[in-house]
């Protein structure tokens, strides 16, 4: 770490930072923030009136780090463009219903899609509304006004050296500021992280718990595509307590593309496990590796996916912002969608702030507004019925039976009851509280990837598109350097060498002398936000690198 006020590389550096003003800042080009925007700017056409809105998104194209299954329930989408045919939309999408060949009822009407195309085709709707998108700037900084409230943020520094230092193309970040800022980073946001303990958001709800997701989408041999067909499974490889299932989808694209994934629980107990091999594992079961064989896998990604649902939604409402979509974490868990959730989340907010930010004088004690409307109308949307109904059927797999109790349980009080029981269970805790000491659990033996179903990890990153800039400062930042061998490896033997699902970390041996140190590639870093979650010394804090880096999922 170099302060720079300390460091006679930075003296006369010019520091003064642009600042541009804006009735609202959107930080995050997901389905949630795209979502606020084009909502906001309909009700501005609609009624005639001037309104700036500004979008950041750390990506270098919006809907370059958008990944997801995706089987999308289509409400929100339907509600935002009722003509969205008539757009044009450039999406690769086909509804499920009982007619076609779908093993999975959770699915009928709905619609699969490759989500980053959906993204990118809500970027260009935004755009022709008159959204003001700003694609490679990441949000580094939250700015406050002296009362407290939210200003806005800047975008981070760009043009600094790996040790520190200013290159001669230094430039520093801008500041945007707004009469109210909406937080959609997504999962596990590492602005969000601030706002939660900087406003308490989180006093009155339960821990967020996570899974982690990994996807491949494979060409497959045409006589074994089925357009439109979806799979689900739960079980096999993993053990009857750790979380977990998988998703196959056909997609309708005029090729024999498949996506597939497997999703696992982060709250796991074993350091000896590896999300990525366990999916590698998985695509050797017959029925997987049947639908593979002699076909090409042509992308991988993964990311975080937020669990804890009703329980864990935090405070979402504060002077000068808001939090939605996957940021506070509104996934259907059983159902494994959230990406309708997160997009009325975002029109919600919009419909919540539209009247007072475009209000002749601003009604605010803060000089950030505070917009408690928003709250109110999300718990009486279906939003927050959807997730009530299906709160305990992730934390009923806490039990001796695991998997098998949680099952029953869901059977008897979800698809009997619709989830009207009158209590709500209760989550186990942070996810990195739930690793145990190597010394208590069985190493497990992974078989070797074969090329042809299975793959090794680093050949699979490369699938991502994951591309920083070398010489910059770390976006992995370790609060003391003495941790990871001295407790993580000491202890939980390194697990964060095999969680990481993009080869981030490793323990080699020291240059001189004894023993072994931490080395984190931090160019293979696909944003997943899993080491942020998982370290059980919660030592990692994930920050944002120089806008534009990262995956490049183009459609994945």
């Amino acid at each position: 770490i170099h302060p720079r006020d300390k460091d006679s590389r930075w003296e006369g550096i010019e520091m003064e930072r642009f600042a541009d003003e804006a009735d609202v800042v959107i930080v995050g080009g997901g389905p949630a923030g795209l979502s606020a925007a084009i909502r906001l700017k309909q009700l501005a056409n609609e009624q005639e009136k001037e309104l700036r809105v500004c979008l950041v998104e750390k990506a270098p194209q919006i809907g370059a780090h958008t990944l997801s299954g995706a089987c999308l329930e289509p409400s929100a989408l339907f509600e935002l463009f009722p003509d969205w045919k008539e757009r044009g939309a450039s999406i690769s999408i086909y509804v499920m219903t009982p007619k076609h060949q779908d093993t999975s009822p959770l699915n009928h009407g709905n619609y699969i899609v490759r989500l980053g195309n959906l993204v990118r085709w809500l970027g260009e709707q935004a755009e022709e509304l008159g959204v003001e998108l700003y694609p490679g700037y990441a949000a580094a900084e939250v700015l406050f006004h002296e009362d407290g409230s939210v200003k806005g943020i800047a975008t981070n520094d760009v043009g600094i050296a790996k040790d520190g230092s200013p290159k001669d193309v230094f430039e520093r970040g801008m500041e945007l500021h707004a009469k109210v800022t909406l937080f959609g980073e997504g999962c596990h946001g590492h602005l969000a992280k601030q706002l939660y303990k900087q406003f308490n958001l989180r006093e009155n709800c339960e821990p967020q718990t996570y899974a982690i997701g990994l996807k491949e989408l494979w060409m497959i041999d045409e006589k074994k595509w089925r357009p439109g067909r979806t799979e689900h499974s739960v079980g096999w490889p993993l053990d009857r307590h750790t979380y977990g299932g998988s998703f196959l989808y056909h997609l309708n694209e005029g090729e024999p593309l498949v996506a597939l994934g497997f999703v696992i629980g982060l709250d796991y107990s074993n350091p000896y496990l590896s999300p990525f091999r366990e999916f590698q594992r998985w695509k050797h079961h017959p029925f997987i590796a049947s639908t593979l064989e002699g076909g090409q896998r042509i992308a991988y990604g993964a990311r975080a996916l937020n669990e804890g649902g009703y329980q864990s939604i935090p405070k979402l409402t504060f002077p000068g912002g808001l939090l939605i979509g996957c940021s506070p974490g509104f996934m259907n868990v059983p159902k494994i969608k959230g990406t309708h959730t997160a997009m009325k989340s975002g029109m919600l907010a919009a419909e919540a702030i539209f009247p007072k930010v475009t209000a002749e004088s601003l009604d605010s004690e803060t000089a950030g507004l505070h917009v408690p409307e928003y709250s109110e109308s999300l718990k009486s949307s279906s939003v927050w019925k959807e997730l009530y109904a299906v709160r305990n059927i992730r934390p009923s797999f806490h039990n001796y039976f695991g998997l098998y109790g949680g099952m029953v349980y869901t059977g008897i009080f979800y698809w009997m009851l619709r989830g009207k029981e009158p209590w709500t269970l209760k989550h186990k805790g942070i996810d990195a509280n739930q690793l145990k000491p190597a010394k208590d659990c069985k190493p497990i033996e992974y078989p070797k990837p074969d090329g042809k179903i299975s793959f090794d990890l680093l050949s699979s990153v490369a699938l991502s598109g994951t591309n920083h800039e070398g010489d910059q400062p770390p976006h992995l930042t370790l609060k003391d350097d003495s941790i990871p061998v001295a407790r993580n490896l000491a202890i939980y033997d390194g697990p964060e060498q095999r969680f990481c699902p993009a080869g981030v970390y490793e323990y080699v041996p020291m240059e001189t002398g004894d023993g072994m140190r931490l080395q984190i590639n931090a160019q293979n870093c696909v944003h997943c936000k899993t080491c942020d979650i998982k370290d059980p010394s919660q030592n990692i804090n994930w920050v944002v690198p120089e806008g534009g880096g990262g995956p490049a999922y183009n459609g994945m």
